[in-house]
């Protein structure tokens, strides 16, 4: 739908995501020049504040979370914000809200950084103001349901309102530069692409490890694990790009086609080919930290770590595994995709002493930006007692490379994409959908099994059976 939006309604508008990211978010684009300049900003929670309240709250969200150097025009920006109180699960009060935003047949686009419990009473409650009609476009940001049969409830629920091309799921990891610049590094180069296939890749590690427990998101976690969390989305969405076919344009369409088609083929995973686990107390940074069982403050099952074993069953990959692996109090924060090639099929320099080792490419996604490629190199020298070879990196890291270019929040993007109308960088229906089936199987396998979380050591790269999980293939886990 190609309309670019005046108005934005922000559901959860005093939530942590939006001090955190969308107001300095939308504060920054504005500061650059990049919104509409009539675009009128209403955000609506619970919470009883009038608009000089609400901007008074957005500004200490600001002044807290957004860096010095780009709060240009902040004042200006507080302007744009209004507010409504509303509950959302009763229809009384979005007739106020239609009213608020001020609409007169111009261009919306709706944020729900809402509990998906709420989506349903959300969508009636437009619909019933007539704030679903015309030029509308909705975001809804994860989770889409906590399994296939919610997230069709979910799905089917806002369908009821909004087309499919109206409608931009979100996954923040896709607004992440480095991982868009994974499609750069594909299609954009021909040395990777002719080569980016079983006959040169020996495996592929994905790994999103974080250093915190549980934060402010207890009762979320709790009901929902590491492979819900993650790997349904983020971890899925990291392996659809790296595995993807060259799409015919970069168009979202197109992008999407060949994303799905990958999650489609995704083998379903043995019990032997994944392992959970759950932190206990340990030390983090030098500092001690508690177990999951004690932040909880109640015994639990939830895996707050997971490792997958992962094939794609189609022409390209055929025999080529995916290590996936994430949790939470792990010794670093990273995020990472680790491209093992194949070792030569012949060494020249064997007869003289020297060994070579296969080539990696490492892409950082956070907190470090940057792409590593690692190759083989001669260690200068007379070389009297025989060749030295050693690896040696190549490498480019994001914000050395682009001195000048501003480093954004994820959400600039997304935000910007959805008031323009751009769903490259959104998840379609069909790829939500066969997410939650290879989830669902997985969860499936755990059940069957008896599967229970291995304890490991806040600090630890996990429980040992992860490190077996990828050593019985002769493949060690890149933790440097």
């Amino acid at each position: 739908m190609s309309f670019t939006a005046d108005r934005l309604i922000l559901f959860g508008a005093t939530g942590d995501l939006a001090q955190r990211m969308l107001l300095p978010s939308l504060c920054a684009l504005h500061g650059e020049g990049l919104l509409p300049a009539d675009l009128r900003i209403v955000g609506t929670a619970r919470s009883d504040l009038d608009d000089a309240g609400y901007r008074a709250f957005a500004r200490e969200a600001l002044e807290k979370y957004l860096p010095m150097d780009r709060r240009h025009g902040m004042d200006r920006f507080l302007e744009r914000l209004f507010y409504q109180p509303l509950d959302a699960t009763t229809l009384e009060g979005y007739k106020a809200l239609a009213r608020k935003t001020d609409r007169e047949g111009k261009g919306l686009a709706i944020f729900l950084s809402t509990a998906p419990s709420l989506f349903e009473p959300t969508i009636a409650g437009l619909a019933h103001a007539g704030l679903t009609e015309g030029d509308v476009r909705i975001g809804l940001e994860k989770p889409l349901g906590t399994d296939l049969g919610s997230s069709l409830e979910i799905n089917d629920a806002v369908a009821a309102a909004f087309a499919e091309e109206r409608i931009f799921r979100i996954d923040h990891y896709l607004g992440k530069e480095t991982v868009q610049n994974l499609l750069a590094l594909r299609f954009a180069n021909i040395l990777f692409e002719p080569i980016w296939n079983a006959n040169y890749i020996d495996h592929v590690q994905i790994t999103v490890a974080e250093t915190v427990g549980l934060e402010s998101r207890v009762a979320y976690y709790d009901d929902s694990g590491a492979l819900r969390d993650m790997v349904q989305n983020h971890m899925l969405q990291l392996l659809a790009l790296v595995c993807m076919e060259p799409p015919t344009s970069f168009e979202a369409t197109a992008v999407r086609d060949e994303k799905v088609k990958v999650l489609r083929a995704l083998r379903k995973v043995e019990a032997a080919e994944t392992v959970t686990g759950q932190y206990r107390a340990g030390a983090i940074g030098g500092q001690a930290v508690t177990g999951y069982d004690e932040e909880l403050r109640k015994d639990s099952d939830t895996e707050t770590f997971v490792a997958v074993k992962a094939h794609v069953d189609n022409w390209r990959w055929k025999g080529v595994p995916f290590y996936l692996r994430t949790g939470k109090r792990l010794p670093e924060r990273a995020t990472e995709i680790v491209v093992q090639f194949r070792c030569i099929p012949f060494s020249i320099f064997g007869e003289r002493g020297a060994t070579t080792k296969p080539n990696r490419l490492v892409i950082g996604i956070q907190p470090r930006e940057n792409v590593r490629l690692e190759l083989m190199a001669k260690v200068p020298g007379l070389d009297r007692d025989g060749i030295r070879l050693r690896r040696v990196p190549l490498d480019i890291t994001m914000p050395d490379a682009f001195s000048g270019a501003q480093r954004r929040i994820a959400y600039e993007r997304l935000l910007l994409d959805l008031v323009e109308g751009d769903q490259t960088l959104f998840v379609r229906r069909d790829e939500v959908e066969a997410q939650w089936e290879w989830i669902d199987a997985i969860r499936r396998v755990w059940a069957e099994a008896g599967r229970t979380p291995r304890p490991y050591t806040a600090g630890s790269w996990g429980p040992s059976a992860a490190i077996a999980l990828a050593e019985r293939d002769g493949v060690s886990w890149h933790d440097d």
